[in-house]
């Protein structure tokens, strides 16, 4: 049995029976009329899949319950707009009900109890309305130019459990907005609310010079500022002026700063303030450009209320690109005055403060952190080596050391050793976060780079601290927050996770692709399997060439039910990882993940990792276990001894020299490691310092080939075919 997660739209025409009554004919006309020339075009519009027509109503999939909002409200604006003129008793209406939820697939058609809930939802719905389920409206508030008036939970006919319903708001004046459900008070209630409005009354008297409503937290949005100087090679520059007005203005204790990814996102596409207003979630928009023409640097920038279209504030700064930072600091004062915020005396000289003196340090990192941000692996060496660049024209520069460290802890954790191997990214980013705390120890990213770090050595309560530390001092850096939920989740405080990636999410709607699949690995433990889906999508299509995200996909759209796409996904991530990551096999995943806290967090992934088809080890390999070795001879066959071979893939010349005291060293054409070798049972482990440190185990197998006879390792490093030098 197939079951899948989707977008269900039910609908049917109000009176049905009554109009076919009155005119048979000219009914059925109209209804071919509205959907050929209505419904069918919408629904195409929105890429859904129309399962069934009926004489009266339709089901129809769609893949984004997005979608399926958007398409249930144009077609009832345009039917509206159709019956203009039609009198009464000649006017076709519907009524529309959509759901998100689990369904059972056979053939063409869909059953279950995602189905009957989008049905029950539109016998609801009022004549010309919409009706969804609250899973619906979870996707789609803030995505749909329509409002949500909750209806609070429904018992829906033959469906256990209650559903939280909402209805569309359609009129325009209406967008963005969501009113709380209608409360129905009991008689006793009623009765002693009645008694209390006398007192309430009085004291109303009393207090009526007070405001009603207490201002909500000031948020705001630094879009990118346009590069105006026509050279694109300076895209970087302008790029960062905007990075360091966001991060100057989350210094601010009381204001909401959405982070770079989801600004960003913004870049070079032109989109109306509203819009991004509703989509991050804010109330006030800077925008603004940057002219840079040798060392003069012209700097527009205006503030805008999104609520009334008010510009708030606008300035222009022409000055030398000596004057760059104290045009910052400017601006962010300004600013912060124009949203009635006073900074304190530590937030004002943390903003005053200059990241660096040396302008030719400040390029190469501008430079780095554009760099850093490619889906590359180019893009990060060149990376670490501006940051380089940059740290050794000033050693005091912290906020460089701790972007190296932020970069070099995302190549250690993903395991990208061809950009770096594990035990020198190890060590580098250790030391840089070290380095930047040092310089400035109020910085939040190196507490988190520190907390991960820690997490991955299993120093749960240490990595708790620090990544606490982290959010304390950037409470709205959303890095940070990310950062806790990682380190939350690896440690079994799944709760205390989601909390945190929730919050991550809300500063940063674009979490970055490696934030966004720990998000949605919080989800997929925390149980709520569809938002880890939609989640892990999010991170396939942000970063489409990076195979290692579809791991995680695959293992929840098993824990979903998806089978046939979790096997696409691990298909589709061994062809993007091509050899080039641990954790294109089941072994390689396990090490890769083996610092869960709790063991069964661990085997739920990877059991469902297994169901999806992950191999259990790297390059293809397949042994016969009938030519597994035991323990007793490996030993005999491997200590002491130099073992001669070829490791997979292409079948490259390597060794591995063992010493009777297990000490070993093994090199190829582009490795050289030296480890400890020892038997553990009946597995060849081999531990150095790669790979976080962990022992990489594997069995022995017995083979025959033309060459003759000879052995083959596996592991989760290599796969590797030799003979042993006597």
């Amino acid at each position: 049995m197939e079951r899948r997660l989707t977008a269900i739209l039910a609908a049917d025409v109000v009176g049905y029976s009554h109009l076919m009554g009155e005119d048979e004919v000219g009914t059925l006309e109209r209804l071919k009329g509205c959907r050929r020339e209505l419904i069918d075009p919408a629904i195409k519009e929105f890429h859904g899949r129309i399962i069934k027509l009926m004489g009266d109503g339709a089901l129809v999939e769609f893949a984004s319950v997005v979608d399926a909002v958007q398409c249930a409200a144009v077609i009832q604006r345009r039917m509206a707009e159709r019956n203009k003129g039609t009198t009464d008793a000649r006017q076709i209406r519907f009524r529309i009900g959509v759901n998100l939820g689990d369904v059972i697939v056979e053939g063409d058609d869909i059953y279950g109890d995602g189905v009957n809930i989008a049905a029950r939802l539109e016998a609801m719905a009022e004549p010309g309305g919409i009706c969804i389920s609250g899973t619906a409206f979870d996707h789609a508030v803030h995505k749909v130019d329509v409002g949500f008036a909750s209806l609070g939970e429904q018992r829906l006919k033959n469906i256990a459990d209650p559903v939280r319903a909402y209805r569309l708001l359609l009129d325009p004046a209406a967008s963005g907005k969501v009113t709380a459900a209608p409360h129905r008070p009991g008689l006793r209630v009623m009765i002693l609310a009645g008694a209390a409005a006398l007192a309430i009354a009085a004291i109303a008297g009393i207090f009526a010079w007070q405001k009603f409503s207490v201002p909500s937290r000031p948020s705001v949005a630094v879009l990118p500022f346009a590069n105006l100087g026509g050279d694109p090679g300076q895209d970087y520059f302008a790029d960062g002026i905007t990075e360091d007005l966001i991060t100057d203005l989350t210094k601010l204790s009381g204001l909401d700063v959405i982070a770079r990814n989801s600004v960003f996102a913004y870049k070079d596409k032109p989109a109306a303030l509203a819009d991004v207003a509703r989509d991050l979630g804010v109330r006030f928009v800077v925008e603004g450009s940057v002219r840079r023409t040798g060392e003069q640097i012209r700097l527009n920038a205006q503030l805008i209320d999104t609520a009334t279209g008010d510009n708030l504030w606008a300035n222009r700064f022409d000055r030398g690109m000596a004057g760059v930072f104290s045009v910052q600091d400017e601006m962010s004062r300004e600013i912060a005055k124009a949203l009635g915020m006073q900074p304190s005396a530590v937030e004002s000289e943390r903003m005053a403060r200059p990241p660096t003196n040396n302008l030719e340090a400040y390029d190469y990192y501008l430079q780095a952190e554009t760099a850093s941000r490619s889906v590359l692996l180019a893009g990060l060496r060149e990376a670490l080596t501006l940051y380089d660049k940059a740290e050794e024209l000033d050693p005091a520069f912290a906020e460089a050391f701790a972007a190296d460290a932020r970069t070099t802890v995302y190549v250690w954790r993903e395991a990208f050793n061809d950009v770096m191997q594990s035990a020198p990214a190890r060590k580098r980013a250790y030391e840089k976060a070290s380095r930047a705390l040092q310089l400035e120890p109020d910085l939040s990213s190196p507490y988190a780079i520190l907390g991960i770090m820690q997490v991955v050595n299993r120093r749960y309560e240490d990595a708790i601290a620090s990544a606490k530390k982290a959010v304390s001092i950037g409470p709205g850096d959303a890095e940070a927050q990310a950062a806790l939920g990682y380190v939350q989740s690896y440690a079994g405080n799944h709760a205390e996770a989601a909390a945190a990636v929730e919050t991550a999410l809300r500063l940063d709607p674009n979490l970055s692709p490696i934030n966004r699949e720990a998000a949605g690995l919080v989800f997929l433990l925390q149980g709520n399997v569809e938002k880890a889906i939609e989640t892990l999508e999010r991170t396939r299509d942000d970063a489409p060439t990076v195979g290692n995200f579809r791991f995680t996909l695959a293992a929840a759209y098993v824990r979903g039910g998806r089978l046939p796409d979790a096997k696409a996904a691990i298909a589709d991530g061994l062809r993007l990882v091509a050899g080039s990551s641990y954790v294109d096999s089941l072994a390689g995943w396990q090490m890769t993940h083996a610092h869960f806290r709790n063991p069964q967090d661990l085997a739920i992934l990877v059991n469902a990792l297994r169901q999806a088809g992950l191999p259990q080890w790297r390059f293809g390999f397949t042994p016969d276990e009938a030519d597994q070795l035991k323990g007793a001879e490996i030993a005999s066959l491997v200590i002491g001894h130099t073992l001669q071979g070829q490791i997979e893939p292409g079948l490259q010349t390597a060794f591995l020299q063992i010493g009777s005291d297990g000490k070993a060293a093994f090199r190829s054409t582009t490795r050289l490691v030296t480890e400890t070798v020892y038997v553990d049972g009946d597995l060849l482990c081999e531990q150095s310092e790669n790979l976080f440190g962990r022992p990489d185990c594997g069995h022995v197998y017995r083979r025959n080939d033309a060459a003759g006879k000879g052995y083959s390792y596996a592991n989760t490093s290599k796969v590797f075919h030799f003979t042993v030098v006597q």
